[in-house]
């Protein structure tokens, strides 16, 4: 996770912001070394359609979410995408948009190369099952004692968020709407605040209290060696997180978690 100032980005999503930059550059390169017409716009097209077709692969894989609320397919800062379909859009345009065949060849090494880059940084930087410590407390809103540990033995989800982080703000009310309906436990453990701030927080927004919890000591960033929020942990009946999704997430993401540590 980059962090510059309140804004940060999530590893993998650098990773392929990096690998777009270099395509688009080295595209640049062979442009100028086979003096291609318009050098920028066989490039620029590869790159759009290859993300239009990762995220529309992706829409259309998790159609039953979408289907419930079209527009939340259009809010591409929460991720989702498919490589495949991507990379396989942008090689389309470089076969049909490249001359001569030298060009070609250079145009599709380039973006093998861009592609098998970002996705093996990705999977460097995904963490590794870890176990969560045993003994953190959290409370309710209503001030109980709530253990963690009394969630072991069954797969569950915890999201840490703030009141004051916009992100967590807007992806609040779709996770507590997901939680009331979901057979595996999701809980909200605020980070930090007092019972008075969320409570307050949750009566402006007219959001239900229920699954939100409170976490005073921030024990769970700690344990997650996470200092971004929102960070959402999926953890599977043994106790180890097997996913960590760090900034906001959409319902689809969210799905594709709970199947992880339902298997």
């Amino acid at each position: 996770m980059l962090s510059l100032g309140p804004l940060a980005i999530a590893g993998e999503r650098l990773a392929a912001l990096l690998a777009i930059w270099g395509f688009l550059a080295g595209m640049s390169m062979i442009a100028r070394r086979w003096a291609l017409p318009q050098p920028a716009r066989t490039g620029w097209f590869a790159t759009v359609t290859g993300l239009v077709m990762a995220r529309v692969a992706f829409v259309v894989a998790h159609a039953p979410i979408y289907a419930d609320d079209p527009l939340s397919a259009l809010a591409l800062w929460q991720g989702g995408f498919l490589s495949w379909p991507g990379i396989a859009g942008a090689a389309l345009v470089l076969a049909v948009g490249l001359r001569p065949w030298r060009a070609l060849l250079a145009g599709l090494a380039l973006l093998g190369l861009c592609a098998a880059s970002a996705l093996t940084v990705q999977a460097w930087l995904r963490p590794a099952p870890f176990a969560l410590p045993r003994g953190i407390m959290l409370r309710s809103i209503a001030g109980d004692a709530v253990p963690l540990d009394s969630y072991r033995g069954r797969p569950f989800v915890l999201n840490l968020w703030a009141s004051w982080c916009g992100p967590c703000r807007r992806e609040l009310p779709m996770l507590i709407h997901a939680a009331a309906a979901s057979d595996v436990p999701i809980r909200l453990a605020d980070a930090g605040e007092s019972a008075a701030t969320v409570g307050a927080f949750l009566r402006r927004e007219g959001l239900g209290g229920d699954a939100v919890l409170l976490d005073e000591t921030q024990a769970l960033m700690r344990a997650a060696s996470s200092d971004v929020l929102p960070t959402t942990l999926f953890i599977d009946a043994s106790g180890r997180v097997r996913r960590v999704e760090q900034g906001e997430i959409s319902r689809a993401a969210l799905a594709d978690g709970i199947a992880l540590i339902e298997e």
